[in-house]
C-alpha cells in the first residue's frame, strides 16, 4: 500500500475527532493497512474501576461487513493498543473470525508501523468527547497545529500554517490552491519553505510532528 493514497484518510479521521463518523473512519484506516473483520474501542480491561455509574466516553464495535460478526469474534485473533488517558485507559481491539493462527509477525509489524498516528488519534477523539471539550474539525486541527508550534518555538506564516493544515487535512497541491486562490507552484513553494522550517520531509512526517512529543 503507497503511504501517500492513506494521507487524505487520516485527515478524515483527525478531523472527524468527538463526531460518529470517527470509529468507523479509523477502522477505514486501520482495514488499509491490515485485514480484520472488526474493530473494537473500549475502556482498557486493565484501567481503575470507573466511578459508580460512570458512563465510558466510547465503547463500540465497528464490523468490516454489514452482516455483524459478533457470534464469531470470541477467539484468540486479536490485536491490542491501548492508550492511557489520565486516569482512563481506551483500547482498541483489531479482531478476525474463526481465524485459527492468529496475526502474522509481519501484520504485527505492520500494525506498529502505523500505530503512532493512530493512539494519537483516538486521544484526541477522546478530548473532543469529555464535557466542555473544544468542537472537533478544522478549528480543532488548527488549534492543535498552533499549540504545537508554540511548544516547538518556531514561527509561520498565515499561507505556510494554512497549506500545512490543509496537507494534515488530506487536500492535495492542486486543492489547496483551488481553495486558497492560489498557483499550485506557489502553493508547493509554501509548503517547501514550511517543511524547512519544521525540518520535515513531507506528510509523513508532518503527521509525526503533529502529534509526537515536543
Amino acid at each position: 500500500m503507497n503511504s501517500h493514497l492513506l494521507y487524505p484518510q487520516i485527515g478524515k479521521v483527525i478531523a472527524s475527532a468527538g463526531s460518529r463518523q470517527f470509529s468507523r473512519l479509523l477502522h477505514n484506516l486501520i482495514q488499509a493497512h491490515l485485514t480484520i473483520d472488526a474493530m473494537h474501542i473500549r475502556p482498557s480491561s486493565t484501567a481503575p474501576a470507573a466511578l459508580p455509574n460512570a458512563s465510558p466516553l466510547i465503547d463500540e464495535t465497528v464490523f468490516s461487513s454489514d452482516q455483524g460478526l459478533e457470534d464469531g469474534l470470541d477467539d484468540p485473533s486479536r490485536l491490542h493498543l491501548i492508550k492511557p488517558h489520565g486516569d482512563a485507559r481506551y483500547e482498541i481491539q483489531l479482531r478476525r473470525a474463526g481465524s485459527a493462527f492468529g496475526f502474522s509477525a509481519h501484520e504485527r509489524s505492520q500494525l506498529d508501523a502505523i500505530t503512532p498516528l493512530l493512539l494519537p488519534m483516538l486521544e484526541k477523539h477522546v478530548d473532543a468527547l469529555r464535557p466542555c471539550a473544544d468542537p472537533p474539525g478544522p478549528e480543532r486541527l488548527r488549534q492543535r497545529f498552533l499549540e504545537r508550534l508554540a511548544q516547538s518555538g518556531l514561527s509561520l506564516s498565515e499561507r505556510e500554517c494554512q497549506v500545512c493544515l490543509g496537507l494534515l487535512a488530506g487536500h492535495t497541491a492542486p486543492q489547496q490552491a483551488e481553495r486558497l486562490q492560489l498557483k499550485v507552484n506557489t502553493v508547493e513553494s509554501y509548503l517547501r519553505r514550511a517543511a524547512i522550517k519544521l525540518n520535515i520531509g513531507g506528510r509523513h512526517s508532518l503527521m509525526r510532528w503533529m502529534y509526537g512529543e515536543v
